[in-house]
C-alpha cells in the first residue's frame, strides 16, 4: 500500500483544480478601460461562485496532452469506483467550449437568473497567462456580460501533472506557483489593466475584490512577510493610480496556520475565506463515502468557530459536493492515499445543498457581520464533483435551490 501524503500536503492539493486566467490584453470593449469606482453601499447577502476554466483548449494543455484537449476528456472517462458511487457526471448542456461567447452567455444567463451575483474566476499566471480563454474570449465577449459581475481568485499554487493521476503520493510539477517581485508586478499589472477597470468587475463593500489562494507560496516567492507586505501595498498603490480605487484583498485559508491572525494583520488583508469544505472538514472523511449532511452540519459549526478565531472579517463557502475520482487513472484501485485519491461526499442532493446555502445565508446575515457574502464551490468543478451547472440527472435543481435561498435573502 502506498504511503498517504501528509494532511498539510493534501490540503494544498485539494484545491488544485482551481483554474483561471492570465490574459493577453483581450478585453474587447472600450468600456473595459473606463474607471468604475462604485460608491460603497450596505449590501444584502451576495452569492458568488468560483469558476474553474479548464473546459476549453489552452496552448499549454495542448502541448502536454494533445490538440484540442480540455478537462472534459477526463470527465468523460470517469467510472464508478465502489458500490453506490455516482459516476460519471454528465453535463446537460454537453461538453461545450466555454471560450465560445455564445456558450458563455448561456452560463451567464443561468447564473444571473438564479441569484448569483458574480463568478470568481480561478486565475493562473505562470510567467504568462494560462486558461485565460474562458474569461477573455468567453465571458468578456458575451453579449450579456453586464448581467453578472466577475472577479479573480489568484490560484497561485504549483500546477501538477494530474490528468489522470496515477496511484502515487507525489506528482510532477509542470509549472511552479511562486513568483518573485518582478513576476508579481507583471501579473498584477495585467490584472489591473485588463480586469479591475472593467465595469463588470465585482466590488466587495465598494472595493475591487482580489483573492489569493496560497499565501505560503506567495510569501516564499516574494521573500518573506515584510517583502510580501511591501508588494501588496504597492499593488494597492498601482491600482489606485490606474483609477481602480481601493482594493479588497482576500486570503483563502487552505491549511491551518497557528499565526493566521498575525499573518493577516501584518500583510494587510481585508478578509478571510475558504475555497472548499475539504479545507476545514477533512478529518470527517474517515470512510471512502461520507454523507453530505454530516459535512454540512459540521461546516456550519466551523463557521461559528472561525467567527471567533479569526480577527479579520470572515465569510463562508458552501460546497455543492466533493468527488475528485475522475482525475485519477480509472484502472487504479480507488482508496484514500491522498489527493485526488480521497473520500467523496455522497447524497449531496439539491435539497441538502439548499439547506447548506440557507445556513450560510443566515450566518452572514447577522448584524455584526461586515461582509454578507456566501461563496460557492463551485460553478463548474465537474472533476471534483462540485458544480452548479445543470447535469443530466438533476437538471437545473441545484440552481433552483440557489434561487430559492437567494430570493429569501433579498426579500
Amino acid at each position: 500500500m502506498s504511503t498517504p501524503i501528509s494532511r498539510k500536503n493534501f490540503l494544498r492539493l485539494a484545491g488544485a483544480s482551481v483554474g483561471a486566467l492570465a490574459i493577453d490584453g483581450v478585453v474587447g470593449s472600450p468600456a473595459a478601460a473606463q474607471t468604475t469606482t462604485q460608491p460603497a453601499r450596505e449590501p444584502g447577502v451576495e452569492f458568488v461562485a468560483y469558476y474553474f476554466p479548464q473546459w476549453h483548449a489552452d496552448p499549454r494543455n495542448e502541448q502536454w496532452f494533445g490538440p484540442g484537449w480540455s478537462e472534459w476528456e477526463v470527465l468523460k472517462s470517469a467510472r464508478p469506483r465502489f458500490a453506490g458511487h455516482d459516476q460519471p457526471k454528465r453535463p446537460l448542456w454537453g461538453y461545450t467550449d466555454e471560450s465560445d461567447p455564445e456558450q458563455m452567455a448561456r452560463r451567464i444567463d443561468a447564473a444571473a437568473s438564479h441569484g448569483l451575483n458574480a463568478f470568481v474566476f480561478d486565475w493562473y499566471w505562470y510567467d504568462g497567462p494560462f486558461l485565460n480563454g474562458a474569461l477573455d474570449r468567453g465571458f468578456l465577449q458575451a453579449d450579456n456580460r453586464d448581467e453578472l459581475k466577475f472577479a479573480l481568485m489568484w490560484a497561485n499554487h504549483d500546477w501538477w501533472d494530474l490528468y489522470p493521476a496515477k496511484r502515487r503520493t507525489l506528482y510532477d510539477t509542470l509549472m511552479p506557483g511562486a513568483t518573485d517581485r518582478a513576476a508579481f508586478e507583471r501579473a498584477t499589472d495585467h490584472v489591473i489593466t485588463n480586469y479591475m477597470r472593467h465595469p463588470a468587475y465585482w466590488r466587495a463593500g465598494g472595493k475591487a475584490y482580489f483573492s489569493i489562494y496560497d499565501i505560503g507560496t506567495l510569501q516564499t516567492g516574494l521573500g518573506g512577510r515584510p517583502a510580501t507586505r511591501a508588494a501588496l501595498d504597492d499593488l494597492r498603490a498601482r491600482a489606485a493610480r490606474a483609477g481602480v480605487g481601493e482594493l479588497h484583498l482576500n486570503v483563502v485559508v487552505n491549511q491551518w496556520m497557528p499565526d493566521i491572525n498575525a499573518m493577516v494583520a501584518e500583510l494587510g488583508f481585508d478578509s478571510i475565506t475558504h475555497y472548499t469544505w475539504i479545507h476545514h472538514e477533512y478529518d470527517l472523511l474517515t470512510q471512502i463515502a461520507t454523507p453530505y449532511d454530516t459535512v454540512r452540519e459540521s461546516a456550519a459549526r466551523s463557521w461559528e468557530r472561525f467567527d471567533g478565531d479569526f480577527e479579520a472579517p470572515y465569510f463562508p463557502v458552501v460546497s455543492m459536493g466533493w468527488d475528485p475520482s475522475p482525475r485519477t487513472a480509472q484502472s487504479e484501485i480507488y482508496e484514500p492515499i491522498g489527493y485526488p485519491f480521497t473520500p467523496v461526499f455522497t447524497k449531496n442532493t439539491p435539497g441538502e445543498f439548499r439547506q447548506a446555502l440557507q445556513a450560510a445565508r443566515e450566518f452572514v446575515a447577522k448584524p455584526e457581520h461586515e461582509l454578507k457574502i456566501v461563496s460557492i464551490n463551485a460553478w463548474n468543478e465537474w472533476t471534483e464533483g462540485s458544480y452548479l451547472e445543470p447535469d443530466v440527472e438533476h437538471g437545473m435543481a441545484y440552481l433552483d435551490a440557489l434561487r430559492t435561498v437567494a430570493r429569501s435573502a433579498r426579500a
